[in-house]
């Protein structure tokens, strides 16, 4: 099976060339909805707990991703340390879901799969990945996107800053999608590079709604 790794700058629009890609034909093996999964594994409360103690737990006794991002994204030096903690507990049980999902996927015949991760490069999962993407979106278009979500811009550079330089994941990519206007435009470039892809690699579908 192909796996297509995608790479971009935070609020580039990565899940949504993922998207585009799924519309396409290709699986998604989406790593933000499986470290969901991983934080709610008894094993991570436990230690969790144990890190940060229950005021990052809410009502239900379940993580509150934003209550931790507050700890794990603050500045140095307590932000980044506490944020390898996580990502030692974290990272080795998303990847092992990871591969299994690809496994299942790879069994059923899938022919491609897009590995949707924020931290790509960080967690070394690009190693799973036969090809790169890169979603290009200048700064100022990232942060109004980060701000629409809910973010402060100083959230937005806290986690900006606990990622890969955007240089250094453009320069690692096969491929660059142009994302900063219209979603039009970036299906026809996404569909392109559908189209490029070897038939086996796409499961042999045909150029649907290709312009």
């Amino acid at each position: 099976m192909h796996v297509i790794g995608i790479l971009g700058g935070v609020a580039s629009g990565k899940s949504a060339v993922a998207r585009l890609l799924s519309e396409a034909g290709a699986a998604v093996l989406d790593a933000d909805r499986i470290g969901h999964e991983v934080l709610r594994l008894p094993e991570v409360e436990r230690a969790a707990r144990n890190r940060w103690g229950d005021a990052i737990f809410d009502a239900g006794g379940r993580i509150d991703r934003g209550r931790l991002a507050s700890i794990v994204f603050a500045p140095a030096p307590d932000g980044p340390r506490e944020r390898a903690v996580l990502q030692q507990l974290t990272h080795p049980r998303i990847a092992e879901r990871i591969e299994r999902e690809a496994r299942r996927l790879a069994a059923s015949g899938c022919p491609a799969a897009i590995l949707d991760a924020p931290l790509l490069l960080e967690a070394n999962w690009d190693k799973l990945c036969d090809r790169l993407v890169f979603v290009e979106a200048p700064r100022d278009v990232r942060l109004a996107r980060a701000l629409r979500r809910g973010w402060s811009p100083g959230e937005f550079a806290a986690r900006e800053e606990a990622q890969a330089p955007v240089e250094q994941k453009r320069a690692r990519a096969d491929l660059v999608v142009e994302n900063s206007g219209d979603l039009e435009e970036t299906r026809q470039q996404v569909l392109r590079f559908w189209r490029d892809l070897p038939a086996r690699d796409r499961g042999g579908h045909q150029e649907s709604g290709a312009g």
